[in-house]
Order: C-alpha cells, then structure tokens, then sequence
C-alpha cells in the first residue's frame, strides 16, 4: 500500500510540475475587418446579386465570360499538362497519405508473427516455436493522438488549398498571358501598316526630291521616321516571341513545340462586382490555407501538451505455443496473455531533459508565426482587391481620354498629309502628326489590353470561383462586347 501511496504521489506531483493545461489557442482568429473597399463605391453595382462560395466549392469556368473559345481551350489544356499543377497535385497526395499514417496510430495495431525461441543454461536448452497474433493500443486519455491526427489532416487540407491557389494562378496566368500577346498582334497590326504608310512617305518624298520640289533632309527625316518605325516593330516581334514561349510553358509544352496563331486583341469588357471585405476569406484559397495551417499549429500545441500526461498503453497476444514444431498448430497449444511483455500499461515522463518542454515552447513559436502569416494573408488578399479596382477604374477613364485622343490624332494626320501633297505643310507638321496618331494607337491598344489583365487579376485576387449569368451558384459577371 506504501509503494502504491508513494506512486499516486509521484504522479501528481509530476502533474503539477508540468504545469500545462490540455487548452490550446483558437483555430481561428477574429479579425476587425473593413465593411468594403476603398474602390467599392466605384466598382459595384447595387443590382449585383453576390455568392460566398467554400474555398473548396469548385470554382466553375470564370472565363468564359470573356468569350473567347481560343482562351478557355488553351486554360483546359494547362489544367492537363501544366508541370506545377501536377507538382502540387503530388504534395496533397502525400499531404493525405501522411495524415492517414498518424491517424492510424489511433487505431489497433495487429501484428502476426511465427518463429522458434531458444533457451536454457550450460546444462540445457530448449526451443519453443510460437506463433502468435499480438495487438496494442493506446488510449488517448488527454488527446494527444487525436490532436495529431486533427494537425496532419488540417496540413492535408493545407495542401488542398495550396493546389487550388496553384491551379487559380494558373488559370489566371494563362489568361494574362492571352491578353497580353493578343494586345502585342495589335500592336504589331498598326505598326506593320505604319512602316507601309512610312515606306509609302518615303517613296514619294524621293520622287519629289527628284523632281526638285523639297530638300534632301526630309527624304533624310522620312528614311529616319520609316526606319525607327520598323526597329519598333522588331522590338513588339520579340516581347510577342518570348510571351508566347512563356505561355507554351504554362501550358506543359516546349517553346518549339507551340505557337500561337496571331489575332488582333478582342477582349470583351468584364465587370467583376467585388463583394465584401468579409467574403474575400471565404473565396480565397491562399488565405484558406494560411486558416489550414493555423488550425494545425493549434492542434500540435495540444498534442505537445499532452506529452506531459500518462500514457495509457494496452497490449496483448493471442495464439500458439509448443516445444515441437509438429504440435505448433494444435488446438492444445493455444495460448494467450494480457499486458506488457516488457515495460508497464500505464507511463508517464518524469524527467526527460527538458524535451517536452522544448517541444510546447517550440510548437507555441509557430503557432505566433502562422497567426501573424494568416493576418498578413489577409491584408495581401485586400491589397491585391484594391490594386486591380483601381485599375480597372483608372483604366476605364484612360480608355476614355484615349478615345478622344486616337480620333483627334488619326484627323491631325490626314489633314496633315493633305496640307504636305498639296504643298501648303513642310514634312515636318507630317511627321509630327503621324507619330502622335502612332502614339496615341498603341497607347489606346495597351489599355485595353491593360484592362483585360487587371480584369482577371481581379478574379484572381478575390479567389475566382464565378459561373456565366446562366450558373445557379457563384457571382454574374456583366459583359459589354
């Protein structure tokens, strides 16, 4: 009775010392959110009708409501063949094989086994031939298995949203990569009929020089103005060569392998209603996995604390015993025992050099970390929102300006060209007038291309996840052709 007295107060004693409750902090956080964006006032429109879809509801087709047939093609085959796609597919299948691993340690473990044993003295020895089913189990008295188990299938889920942050970065850089080609071709368009109209001046200021009607430097100023134009359009052939080698990777392909035939930009404009602050945590799936791995440091500073506890172990065998190999297998060799062969049912540590300790100090780092992580998440998700409202809000206004500006220029240079064949300009005001209208082209051209980015880049930001207005789920999109 003394030596069990004096066990019991061993063990609360040891509880005591540890000190540690089995309480963990929150799997989730609450945060003093905004009640819109800064750009909302200008961006939404009141007859939105606004969907909060799970991180993990499947996003749908978003970009089909550019209508582009080309461009939902090229999005699918990526989604097929793309190389990182299918890396971080692999990362949550081990993510889920490992969470299968340490969920099984919750259950009973059987193992079989036959084989001889020898034994004896100097004077004797014996064999016995055992073959015997043996099992364990641990009972999870303060949570610690189940703790593990919860951490190991959170940083599967982790890695479930990792893949479709993967896959939604994906999608949207593709989509990017379109439109910014497609801008390129209409650029190269203009360009490829400015060096014509540039080849055309020159001709007709050399016959002019001929005929002693202008001087030598505006054929010079034309070859200069035709030649600058044309080192232009070999600059625009090259950013268009290398965005389509860079697609051609996204899309699991060698640069050699693929080209993507040339078509003026023809994007339609998208208007993406932004929703509310509260929902960008919903939709996003970077911030889901940043939530995912909180959640899992959570349930570690749990299983940490349950170190310091008893473990409460069951163990037992089951099968048969005999001295001859001949009788293993009879039915009077049975044979079965309860409890440890070695070591005790019931453990705890008393003194282990201070590692569990270091262990709960060190899941508690990471637990301060990833909170911190999951708060900056968030406001890179509100900062990523806000870039691309006023984006796409600065744009439409350019666009506007660009507009007037285009047929304000186109006019100066005919006029312009009429004035110089008639002989009442000098080249000069024809040169001026050309590159402004030139100017004014490709800046118009880069906007709208500009805009078509910053329309996916706002998809991407507030975490995708929109049918066309035809879907019962998710977000309309309003298109203007």
């Amino acid at each position: 009775m003394k030596k069990f007295n004096l066990s019991l107060s061993t063990m609360v004693a040891t509880l005591v010392l540890a000190g540690c409750s089995t309480a963990r902090p929150p799997e989730q956080l609450k945060l003093d959110l905004p009640t819109a964006y800064r750009e909302q006032a200008t961006a939404l429109d009141g007859a939105w009708k606004l969907a909060a879809p799970a991180d993990n509801k499947d996003r749908g087709a978003w970009w089909k409501v550019f209508g582009d047939d080309q461009l939902s093609e090229l999005i699918v085959e990526a989604g097929k063949a793309n190389l990182n796609l299918a890396i971080a597919l692999a990362r949550v299948k081990d993510a889920r094989a490992i969470a299968g691993v340490v969920d099984a340690d919750r259950g009973v473990q059987v193992d079989v086994g036959v084989g001889p044993t020898r034994s004896g003295n100097a004077q004797a020895a014996s064999t016995t031939y055992r073959a015997p089913l043996s099992f364990g189990y641990e009972v999870d008295l303060f949570g610690r298995l189940s703790d593990a188990s919860r951490a190991a299938k959170l940083d599967a889920e982790g890695q479930e949203a990792a893949y479709r942050s993967v896959l939604l970065a994906l999608q949207s850089d593709v989509a990017q990569q379109y439109f910014t080609i497609r801008s390129l071709d209409s650029e190269l368009e203009v360009l490829q009929k400015t060096v014509s109209l540039r080849q055309e001046a020159l001709e007709l200021t050399q016959h002019r020089y001929k005929a002693g009607d202008t001087s030598e430097l505006e054929v010079a100023q034309a070859k200069t103005e035709w030649a600058t134009t044309s080192a232009e359009l070999e600059g625009v052939k090259r950013q268009r060569a290398q965005r389509d080698h860079a697609l051609a990777i996204l899309l699991g392909k060698a640069p050699a392998e693929f080209t993507l035939p040339a078509a003026p930009l023809a994007a339609a404009v998208v208007t993406v209603p932004s929703g509310l602050p509260s929902d960008l945590l919903e939709r996003r799936p970077d911030i889901a996995q940043a939530q995912r791995q909180l959640a899992a440091s959570s349930a570690r500073i749990g299983a940490a604390k349950a170190a310091f506890f008893p473990k409460l172990l069951l163990t037992g065998s089951a099968g048969y015993e005999s001295n001859e190999l001949r009788d293993l297998f009879k039915w009077s060799s049975r044979s079965w025992m309860l409890g440890p062969v070695v070591g005790t049912i019931l453990s705890m540590p008393l003194f282990d050099g201070g590692r569990n300790r270091s262990n709960l100090e060190r899941a508690d780092a990471n637990y301060e970390a990833l909170v911190a992580n999951y708060r900056q998440q968030v406001l890179v998700g509100f900062q990523d929102v806000e870039d691309n409202l006023t984006a796409l809000r600065t744009l439409d206004r350019q666009l506007q300006f660009e507009d007037q500006a285009v047929s304000s220029a186109q006019l100066a240079a005919r006029l312009a060209d009429s004035r110089y064949r008639y002989g009442s300009a000098s080249y000069f005001e024809v040169i001026d007038a050309q590159r402004s209208s030139l100017s004014t082209q490709r800046s118009k051209i880069r906007s709208t291309g500009q805009r078509a980015i910053a329309s996916v880049g706002l998809i991407r930001a507030l975490g995708g996840g929109w049918d066309t207005p035809a879907a019962k789920d998710g977000l309309a999109l309003a298109v203007q052709p």
